[in-house]
């Protein structure tokens, strides 16, 4: 207590008292590590979404509410897992995620953080049924991100984690490499252009059992995709969704641009249901393709 000028008595030092060992200095330094590492996330995660809300305009969430939650459609299993920049519903039966969140700020598009080369293709221990990279390997499917490498530039952490496999699924060269990479493009310029977008996107599975599955931990094959996009910061907000083959796309983003709703309706998740519900059933039930393709900066980005 500060002004207390009291004297106080020196402790006498215990005879045979040892130092400190190597072996307590390394778990104090681990546990300082800790520490560090959780007020570090804590800090991006505060700065990351301030970031957002002042850069944009519209809406304005409540604290302690967040546009990234999905309701899992009731009859998927379900391990929820939240890594430092997305959050994954991983099933343990598809051996894949049946969705995978996260926001994606304007200040986050230019990141120069690389993949660590020694760090590719991983399965998470933590996740029951994870499928290994090597599930994958001559099965004629690519390792398809859902979360992609290029929306997590803006860390390292982030950069690995979504090499994970809990973030992959089996997808079609000509998908992953052609119109699903172009919309993961176009969300990266809607984040510059809109302050922020929030996306959800998963595999689509016609029939309770799959068709296919490869490796030897039996990842199944889905037979498309969908991806929900939303623009909360615009005056007004604005969604839009999209469901695409797992194949190639006649017709490329366009012909495959559909309704937050019908994306709910396809696969039994809810979206965006932290917003109001005025707004959200406003946005959900729109889809302009036209409107959302033009890119109008709110703001000039540095």
């Amino acid at each position: 207590m500060k002004g207390n000028n009291r004297s106080r008595r020196k402790q006498p030092t215990r005879r045979g008292a040892r130092p400190r060992t190597d072996a307590a200095n390394r778990r104090l330094g681990a546990v300082a590590g800790v520490i560090i590492v959780l007020v570090v996330a804590w800090l991006i995660s505060t700065a990351r979404s301030n970031s957002a809300e002042t850069n944009g305009g519209g809406l304005r969430m409540p604290p302690g509410t967040s546009l990234e939650e999905v309701t899992t459609n009731s009859e998927m299993p379900e391990w929820l897992i939240r890594y430092q920049g997305f959050t994954v519903s991983f099933n343990s039966e598809t051996h894949q995620p049946n969705w995978v969140a996260w926001e994606l700020l304007a200040s986050e598009t230019d990141g120069e953080t690389a993949r660590e080369k020694s760090s590719g293709f991983a399965a998470d221990p933590n996740a029951p049924g994870c499928a290994r990279p090597a599930d994958y390997t001559r099965s004629g499917y690519d390792r398809g991100h859902m979360a992609p490498a290029g929306d997590m530039k803006w860390s390292a952490p982030t950069m690995n984690q979504s090499f994970l496999m809990t973030n992959i699924c089996p997808q079609a060269g000509e998908l992953n490499r052609g119109t699903w990479k172009k919309l993961e493009e176009k969300c990266r310029q809607k984040a510059v252009a809109d302050s922020a977008v929030v996306i959800v996107c998963g595999p689509v599975f016609d029939k309770d059992k799959p068709r296919r599955t490869i490796g030897e931990t039996g990842v199944a094959v889905p037979d498309g995709f969908f991806k929900v996009i939303l623009s909360p910061y615009t005056d007004p907000p604005a969604a839009i969704g999209f469901v695409m083959p797992n194949g190639p796309v006649p017709g490329g983003m366009q012909e495959h641009a559909v309704s937050v709703d019908s994306v709910e309706r396809l696969t039994g998740h809810d979206f965006f249901h932290a917003l109001p519900d005025e707004i959200e059933n406003k946005v959900e039930a729109q889809c302009d393709f036209s409107r959302w393709s033009r890119i109008r900066p709110r703001h000039k980005h540095k």
